[in-house]
C-alpha cells in the first residue's frame, strides 16, 4: 500500500480531516488555518484524488477508511479526533466500525448513513454517466457548483475547482461506485464517540432525512445546522463553521 499525500501541521492533540468527492487537502485550508495553534491538523489527500492523485484509487469506503488508518498507525497516533466531510463524512463512520476506540470525538458533517444517497440532486449512476460523456472537467465544475449557495461566485469555489481538476477520471468513478456500494445504517448505534452532526440547511446533496439517521442511531450525537449554507458550510461560511466545531472539540 503506498503512502498517501497528508498535510501535517500544528501541535497538540491531532485533528483528522478527511474530504469528500472530488475535494483534496486545499479544502481545508480556513480549518488547517484556524486549528493548527491548538491541534495537530492532518488533512490526507484520499488515493487518486488531490496530491495523492498518482496513487491507485479505491473502489469501497472501507479500502478508504483503513487507507486512512494505515497512516495514522505509521505516523505513531493512537488518539485522535476525527472529521469528516460528504464522502469524508461515509469513511469516518467506517473507521469509527473498525477502530473506534482511537477516535476521542467524531464529527460528521454534510453527510449520512446511506451511500447511495437518496434526494440527492442527481442518483449516483447520472453522475457516472454524466461522468463517462462530459468528462472530469465539466463534471466535477457542475458538481462543485451545487456545493454552494453563490455556486462559482462563492469565495472559496477556486479550492473546488482546482481539487476537480487534480482528480483522475478513474478515482472520480471508482467514489461514485465505494459511495453506492456502501450502507452505515447498521452500525450507528455502535457508534459510541462523542459525535456533532454538522448540516447546511440548503445542502443538495444530503437531505435533513440523512442527517436526522445519524442524529436518531448515534447514541451520544448532537445536531447543528447552519443556515443559509449549501453543502460547503467550511467554505461558505468557515468562521461559524470552525467556532462549533472548537467549541465541541474543547468541550468536557
Amino acid at each position: 500500500m503506498q503512502d498517501i499525500f497528508a498535510e501535517d501541521t500544528g501541535h497538540g492533540i491531532p485533528l483528522v480531516l478527511v474530504h469528500g468527492f472530488l475535494g483534496s487537502s486545499d479544502m481545508w485550508k480556513p480549518q488547517i488555518k484556524f486549528f493548527k495553534d491548538d491541534f495537530r491538523v492532518i488533512a490526507p489527500a484520499l488515493p487518486g484524488f488531490g496530491c495523492s492523485n498518482k496513487i491507485n484509487s479505491c473502489n469501497s469506503i472501507e479500502c478508504m477508511a483503513k487507507v486512512i488508518l494505515n497512516l495514522l498507525e505509521k505516523k505513531g497516533i493512537k488518539k485522535f479526533n476525527l472529521l469528516g466531510h460528504s464522502m469524508g463524512g461515509m469513511i469516518v463512520q467506517e473507521m469509527a466500525k473498525i477502530e473506534g476506540e482511537k477516535i476521542l470525538k467524531l464529527i460528521c458533517y454534510g453527510t449520512g448513513p446511506r451511500g447511495n444517497i437518496p434526494g440527492r440532486f442527481e442518483t449516483i449512476d447520472q453522475s457516472r454517466e454524466k461522468l463517462k460523456i462530459n468528462g472530469l472537467k465539466d463534471t466535477a465544475y457542475r458538481i462543485a457548483k451545487t456545493w454552494f449557495i453563490e455556486e462559482e461566485k462563492a469565495k472559496y469555489f477556486y479550492l473546488c475547482e482546482e481539487a476537480g481538476k487534480q482528480t483522475t477520471l478513474e478515482s472520480a468513478d471508482n467514489g461514485l461506485v465505494a459511495m453506492k456500494n456502501w450502507n452505515g445504517v447498521k452500525n450507528l448505534k455502535n457508534i459510541k464517540n462523542e459525535t456533532l452532526i454538522v448540516w447546511g440547511d440548503k445542502d443538495k446533496a444530503y437531505n435533513f432525512n440523512q442527517v436526522e439517521a445519524l442524529n436518531d442511531n448515534i447514541p451520544n450525537s448532537d445536531l447543528m445546522i447552519i443556515k443559509d449554507c449549501s453543502h460547503n458550510v467550511h467554505l461558505e461560511k468557515p468562521d461559524k463553521f470552525n467556532e462549533i466545531v472548537g467549541k465541541f472539540l474543547k468541550r468536557n
